[in-house]
């Protein structure tokens, strides 16, 4: 299937939000991390997003370019070309943005969205990712709106933080203290700013304990029912049933009832990143441990050029990531549920 269009990606946040469960929205660095999504999406018979971060698109356009705007162009377009051969719909997002990096990340990918719907064809992305939790709240919300309208204009879904994610994530470091919590005074503050989907679609990233990086479960203490609270607190002044589509960031370590737990009351997107990194490293690891005479010219041998060929180990590294991305589709429940 193609790319997602607007549409499809739309009906495909409202089936998860009426039939209770998630995407996995899977970040990716380069063309095989890509086709490791995709496979896994494939094998799970689940839609999927899949992401780059603000390092990610850096890389992406290669170490001796470093731009972000090129790499994320580049991946979207490859990615448009490859997914096309599987039976899943996937949306393109672009992951956290801070405040020093709009001008040259999510404005001009939003504006060549802009310029694609102007001339008839798909915005470039479905959808981008403004992270302002490193501002205060009222700044975060003034651009959000500023934001959302410009993205409203290009067709795209726009991603947004209250609260903080601790632990690191692409040089962005959140604060482990009371912030962690997102308040339901904080989400009326967004409905009022935003509003609840008249302004232009978002999907909303509040903090519930969540933390980057990788724990053991147990070390990081997540706090769903904050999500509860949120909704219930902004459901009653504007009459909707969960009102927000929620977004769980810093997942690694979560136990899977609290997994269940959050998308019960409303995620519709969690992200994957660490998990993911691992279950592609791995195997490589163990295929240069394995066959270390081979890719090394040990004491002036020529090695084995089978072993240290980058497919040999890469296509073991795509398996390992497709299986832990089929894992995440399991425990998101979207498993089974691709659009016909």
């Amino acid at each position: 299937m193609p790319i997602a269009t607007p549409e499809v990606y739309a009906e495909m946040l409202d089936r998860a939000k009426q039939e209770g469960f998630a995407f996995p929205a899977i970040n990716v660095t380069s063309s095989q991390t890509l086709n490791a999504a995709l496979r896994g999406f494939a094998e799970a018979e689940s839609d999927g997003i899949i992401q780059i971060s603000t390092g990610g698109a850096e890389y992406l356009s290669g170490t001796a370019v470093k731009d972000m705007v090129t790499g994320s162009v580049a991946f979207a377009e490859y990615a448009r070309v490859v997914a096309a051969k599987y039976p899943v719909n996937i949306a393109l997002h672009t992951d956290h943005c801070p405040k020093d990096k709009l001008d040259g990340f999510m404005r001009p990918l939003v504006k060549i969205s802009q310029e694609r719907v102007a001339n008839g064809q798909e915005p470039l992305f479905q959808s981008h990712m403004w992270d302002g939790s490193a501002v205060e709240l009222h700044e975060n919300l003034q651009i959000a709106a500023e934001l959302l309208e410009e993205c409203a204009k290009a067709r795209v879904i726009m991603e947004m933080e209250i609260g903080v994610v601790g632990g690191e994530e692409d040089g962005i470091v959140g604060e482990m203290n009371e912030k962690l919590y997102t308040t339901a005074g904080d989400a009326l503050a967004t409905a009022e700013a935003v509003g609840v989907g008249e302004k232009g679609r978002y999907i909303l990233a509040a903090t519930f304990g969540n933390v980057h990086g990788v724990y053991k479960p147990g070390h990081v203490k997540l706090r769903p029912e904050v999500l509860k609270e949120i909704q219930e607190a902004v459901g009653a002044k504007y009459g909707k049933d969960k009102p927000f589509d929620l977004v769980f960031h810093g997942g690694s370590g979560s136990s899977l009832e609290e997994i269940r737990q959050a998308v019960s009351y409303g995620v519709v997107k969690m992200n994957i990143d660490t998990d993911t990194q691992y279950a592609f490293t791995r195997p490589i690891a163990d295929h240069m441990f394995r066959n270390y005479d081979g890719v090394l010219k040990v004491d002036g041998e020529v090695g084995n050029k089978k072993q240290y060929d980058p497919r040999s180990y890469g296509k073991a590294a795509e398996a390992g990531m497709a299986a832990r991305v089929v894992t995440a589709c399991e425990d998101l429940m979207s498993a089974g549920k691709k659009l016909k």
